[in-house]
């Protein structure tokens, strides 16, 4: 019995991370947008020249680039080494 609350007070735990983690990237692709559209319309506002230019686009690019990156790591979790790409290679190691 015991170890029935144990797993599910872990998965409980685990559940609560993973919503975090979902939340952290939430607000980051809110700071995103806000932040660019303040740069890309204070750019426009100061001198339509400015938006011919890549200087407002180059912050929205490479951060882009990292909420990306961000992106993959909460939500494709397996996308490279599939569900049980630990466990399998740790049985690999033990097996030899």
């Amino acid at each position: 019995m015991e170890t029935y609350g144990f797993n599910q007070d872990q998965k409980l735990v685990q559940a609560q991370k993973r919503v975090k983690c979902i939340k952290g990237f939430y607000i980051h692709a809110m700071v995103y947008v806000f932040v660019n559209a303040f740069i890309i319309a204070g750019c426009a506002v100061d001198d339509l020249n400015n938006l011919k230019t890549s200087e407002p686009y180059m912050t929205a690019l490479f951060w882009g680039i990292g909420l990306a990156a961000h992106g993959m790591s909460v939500f494709g979790q397996n996308f490279l080494f599939g569900t049980n790409w630990e466990q399998k290679e740790i049985q690999k190691f033990l097996n030899k």
